[in-house]
C-alpha cells in the first residue's frame, strides 16, 4: 500500500533523513520508533506532503505522491493525525466530526456515527464542546475526525504522549478496532509497550537512518538495538511486554 524508498529530507542545510525506507501493507499496523529527534515526525510529514523531499520516492497504492501537496495526498485516502491536538474547541464533539465529514469526498451518511463508535466516551460526550475535553479525549476526537474521511492509511504521530494509563488503553483499543475495518496505520509512538501490543512490524529510526527493521519478536530479541537506539531503560519496558 505504502512504499518509501531512499528518502532524503533537508531543513535548510541540515540533512534530516538519510535514505529512509519503509513499507506498510494493507491492513497492517507498522510502527516507526526511535529517540526524540530521530526524524520520525519528519518522515510522516514528508509522506503527507507537508515537508518536501530532497530526493527519494513515496508510492501510495502504486501512485507516486512525493511531489503532491497535502490536500492531494488526503484525497487519495491518506489521513494524518499530528502530535499536537487541534480540535475546533468552540464546536461540539459531533460538530468537529461533521465538519471533517463534509470536507471529505469519501465520507457518507454513516461516517459520523461510525467514527464516534471507535471511542465510546465520544459517543457519550457528542454534544460537549471539544475545548472542554481532557487531553486524552481530544486525542480520541482528532483520531475520530481522521477516521470519518474513510482513509485507507492513517499516519498517527505520538497519539498517547502525556496521557494517563486509562486513556492510553482507550487509544490502544481504538487503534485495534481499525483492524476490523481493514485500515492501515503508520504509527509513531514513544510508548514501547503499546507499540509492541499493536504493531505488526517495526522500523527503528536513529539520526535519520533506519537502524533496524523486523517483527515484534525480532525486535524483542535485539536488546542491543533497543538499548542503543531507544534507551537503556526501554529494555526493561520491552521485557515486561513479554510477560
Amino acid at each position: 500500500m505504502l512504499k518509501v524508498s531512499s528518502l532524503h529530507v533537508h531543513y535548510g542545510t541540515a540533512h534530516v533523513l538519510h535514505g529512509v525506507y519503509l513499507e506498510v501493507g494493507a491492513g497492517r499496523i507498522v510502527c516507526l520508533i526511535g529517540r526524540n529527534g530521530a526524524g520520525k515526525s519528519t518522515t510522516l510529514k514528508t509522506i503527507m506532503g507537508l515537508v518536501p523531499a530532497t530526493s527519494g520516492e513515496i508510492l501510495f497504492e502504486e501512485q507516486r505522491i512525493d511531489a503532491m501537496a497535502a490536500h492531494q495526498v488526503a484525497r487519495l485516502g491518506v489521513a494524518y493525525v499530528p502530535e499536537d491536538r487541534r480540535p475546533f474547541g468552540s464546536l461540539s464533539v459531533e460538530e468537529n466530526i461533521r465538519v471533517a465529514a463534509q470536507a471529505s469526498p469519501h465520507s457518507d451518511a454513516n461516517g459520523v456515527r461510525e467514527a464516534l463508535a471507535f471511542f465510546p466516551v465520544l459517543e457519550e460526550r457528542s454534544r460537549q464542546l471539544a475545548g472542554s475535553l481532557s487531553g486524552g479525549e481530544q486525542q480520541m476526537l482528532v483520531i475520530a475526525r481522521a477516521l470519518v474521511a474513510r482513509p485507507r492509511l492513517i499516519l498517527l504521530d505520538e497519539p498517547t504522549e502525556g496521557l494517563a494509563p486509562g486513556l492510553v488503553r482507550s487509544i490502544r483499543d481504538g487503534i485495534m478496532k481499525t483492524r476490523t475495518h481493514g485500515l492501515s496505520i503508520l504509527l509513531v509512538e514513544q510508548n514501547l509497550s503499546l507499540a509492541l501490543e499493536v504493531g505488526d512490524y517495526f522500523y527503528v529510526l536513529s539520526r535519520g537512518f533506519v537502524a533496524f527493521e523486523g517483527t515484534s519478536e525480532e525486535l524483542l530479541a535485539r536488546e542491543d538495538v533497543i538499548a542503543e537506539h531507544l534507551g537503556v531503560g526501554r529494555v526493561k519496558e520491552a521485557l515486561r511486554s513479554r510477560e
